[in-house]
């Protein structure tokens, strides 16, 4: 099983989503944008993630240069046309239903740290999300949703935002949740953050809270997803 990261920015690691791959022993790699590493033209991993960042895929070249939304959105559509697993997550899961035809938009509330979230019923009859809680705690840090195309499928939502993870197709799913986060990831995102995070809004945790707050059962329920979809494709693939 291969792997294929796209990381926005430094502090938005894969955190979950490659320590499940590690411990599989899964090959991985990782285009690192900031670094100013190309994003991939050709479909070279059996499972794609798209992780999120500070943009947005309206975010033009002028204004983050080392951003290519288009290029990113181009991969997703070769992922997807080539029946591999594709994950986005957050900003990922904004520009994979953009990839598909549909346009991203503004989160009813601003949402930061963990947030009780909710299965829907295509979530609960969704055999990928067996070890998921019919509520459970997922982790946020956005302001905007992914878009929905006229055959995707809510899996989770939540007060603040009814698009929390998205079934774009068989093995197809945005995660506007970050169920990745880890304390280390909270810590660098706060200190990237500096004093300009604004803590108003009735889903926005404090630093403090952020920081205290315990990501390992989250993580698990995301690692157990994993391994349910990566069996899945396995099978249909031998």
């Amino acid at each position: 099983m291969r792997i294929h990261f796209i990381q926005q920015d430094s502090w938005v690691l894969p955190g979950e989503y490659l320590s499940w791959a590690e411990r599989n022993g899964y090959e991985t790699a990782i285009t690192k944008c900031w670094e100013y590493e190309p994003v991939p033209e050709n479909v070279s991993a059996d499972m794609l993630v798209v992780l999120g960042g500070y943009q947005s895929p309206a975010t033009t070249k002028a204004e983050c240069d080392y951003y290519d939304a288009e290029a990113e959105k181009a991969l997703i559509r070769r992922y997807v046309e080539a029946g591999k697993m594709v994950i986005g997550v957050c900003l990922g899961a904004q520009l994979l239903g953009e990839a598909l035809g549909a346009a991203y938009s503004h989160s009813p509330e601003r949402e930061i740290g963990p947030v009780e979230a909710r299965l829907t019923a295509a979530g609960r009859s969704d055999p990928f999300f067996a070890a998921f809680s019919d509520t459970f705690l997922a982790g946020e840090w956005h302001n905007d949703m992914p878009g929905l195309t006229k055959d995707c499928v809510v899996i989770a939502e939540s007060e603040g935002c009814p698009r929390q993870i998205v079934r774009y197709g068989r093995y197809v799913y945005g995660f506007q949740t970050h169920m990745e986060f880890t304390h280390s990831i909270i810590a660098a995102g706060l200190e990237d953050a500096g004093g300009d995070l604004d803590c108003s809004g009735r889903f926005v945790q404090t630093k403090q809270q952020l920081l205290d707050f315990d990501y390992s059962g989250m993580n698990a329920m995301l690692s157990e997803f994993l391994d349910a979809i990566a069996a899945d494709y396995c099978a249909e693939n031998r």
